[in-house]
């Protein structure tokens, strides 16, 4: 048997080269790229250590308090640690709130408060995936085919925008939900890029007897900064993601309601929420095992961060960054979704131009800037949709500004050139289109200049001056 010297306590450039080499080269391409995915970022150095340390090593099924193995001192304060900062990330009263933080991402959060709160079968609501839904809300494609196991577990009918405006018809929402009679109205969105009228979708659920959820995943560092509407004061349950516009590791979190009800006309005895129980039974033991130990405890160092005046300033630049963004585009002749943005995105629409987001995804790509095709309203396809989705977060965290946006901008604009080009040259077809992108000058040109662009601004997360690749 090998010593722990030698199998246990070696750096992983020494066991692993393969992989060492693989990491070293994608820490290469952070650094050098223009990232502009919206539900991408770069966390901080102190968040990827809490993930890489010998918190993966224990097992603790249950809650704080009450587990099944033993052993769990440490990790119940570092969970209990987690709870109460993400109660104050978005100033929650902990009488009135409760959270788990143990979910391992937002989909299964997702899927963890549906399980909690519905019966298989039951009908829900959410925004449709064209109109910058989410799959988890209950997408299933004009055909009929179910996509996400929501639509699979649970009878779906989605709202959508208005065609002319994209903004969510609320009035057409209204009227659907009077007709279905859902269990659960779902808001927030993955390609929306206006605040949410959490209010009027309170007095709907109401007026057709369902609960509210907000999945805030995308903006939920624009919640805990004050810069979005929170959804805590209408909503009964809010799940999200945390590596998004939170800047935090990957993981989900469920917040719900707890305590007593408001009172109804007429009503004599008090009725508490009981979401507490059957959110903690979602999670474990319904669906999960042990929770990731390292990923909670990158959480609580993430929600410190989040916790202070300085992130609050980092999400007023994401809104003015995605505004400027969106503002030059627009300048340049470019049809943006809503004529603009209230959040961290916007949503680029290709169709005036006779472009498919799959192609303008492919040359961004090759010149070192990565965004993501994205369906508008009235798309029928997701692999060749008629617009891309460009999100602000993880340059803000490299420290860019304004007029830094307008520079991609400028970038955005000359990829646009050559996709155009290649596809009048070569066709719209792809297999043809893609003969344009080989040994292409202008694309080659615009990657080096992204390049230089992008390696001029700092790098969280790891230090650049010790990578294998330059």
């Amino acid at each position: 048997m090998a010593s722990v010297k030698e199998w246990g306590n070696q750096p992983l450039s020494a066991v692993d080269e393969e992989i060492f080499d693989l990491i070293e080269h994608e820490k290469a391409r952070q650094w050098k790229g223009i990232e502009l995915i919206a539900s991408e970022n770069f966390t901080s150095q102190a968040v990827i250590e809490a993930l890489g340390s010998a918190l993966t090593n224990k097992y603790s099924e249950g809650i704080p308090g009450n587990r099944y193995y033993g052993g769990n001192e440490f990790i119940d304060q570092i969970e209990n640690l987690c709870r109460s900062r993400a109660l104050q990330a978005y100033r929650l009263d902990p009488e009135r709130w409760g959270v788990n933080v143990q979910p391992y991402s937002g989909s299964p959060a997702n899927f963890a408060a549906y399980t909690a709160v519905l019966e298989p079968h039951s009908r829900i609501m959410g925004l449709d995936l064209p109109s910058g839904g989410h799959l988890t809300h209950g997408y299933y494609t004009s055909g009929g085919k179910k996509i996400s196991a929501t639509s699979i577990y649970f009878e779906s009918l989605p709202y959508k925008v208005d065609p002319k405006t994209g903004y969510i018809d609320y009035d057409r929402l209204e009227e659907k939900a009077m007709d279905f009679r859902p269990k659960l109205i779902i808001c927030g969105g993955s390609a929306y890029p206006r605040d949410w009228d959490y209010a009027r979708l309170r007095a709907i659920a109401d007026k057709c007897g369902a609960l509210l959820l907000c999945d805030m995943a995308h903006i939920s560092g624009l919640v805990a900064a004050e810069e979005a509407k929170s959804p805590f004061e209408h909503c009964d349950i809010v799940t999200t993601t945390t590596h998004k516009s939170l800047r935090g590791p990957r993981a989900g979190m469920i917040f719900y309601r707890k305590g007593p009800k408001p009172p109804k006309k007429g009503q004599t005895t008090e009725e508490n929420y009981d979401f507490e129980d059957k959110v903690n039974f979602a999670v474990f033991p319904s669906l999960q095992g042990g929770p990731h130990n390292h990923q909670i405890a990158a959480l609580a160092v993430a929600l410190k961060q989040v916790n202070t005046p300085e992130f609050k300033v980092y999400a007023k630049q994401i809104r003015a960054n995605a505004a400027a963004l969106g503002d030059a585009l627009m300048k340049k002749g470019y049809k943006i979704v809503t004529d603009g943005t209230e959040n961290h995105l916007i949503l680029w629409d290709l169709r005036p131009l006779a472009l498919t987001g799959n192609k303008v995804e492919k040359v961004c790509e090759l010149a070192h800037i990565t965004l993501n095709k994205n369906a508008v309203f009235g798309d029928s396809s997701a692999l060749a949709p008629g617009g891309v989705r460009v999100g602000a977060p993880a340059m803000t965290a490299r420290g860019l500004k304004e007029k830094d946006f307008e520079q991609i901008a400028e970038f955005l604009g000359r990829a646009i050139d050559i996709t155009l080009a290649i596809q009048k040259q070569h066709g719209k077809m792809l297999r043809d289109f893609n003969k344009g992108l080989v040994d292409n000058k202008e694309l080659a040109n615009l990657k080096a200049e992204v390049e230089k662009f992008a390696t001029s601004f700092d790098m969280p997360g790891f230090d650049v001056t010790s990578m294998k690749y330059h």
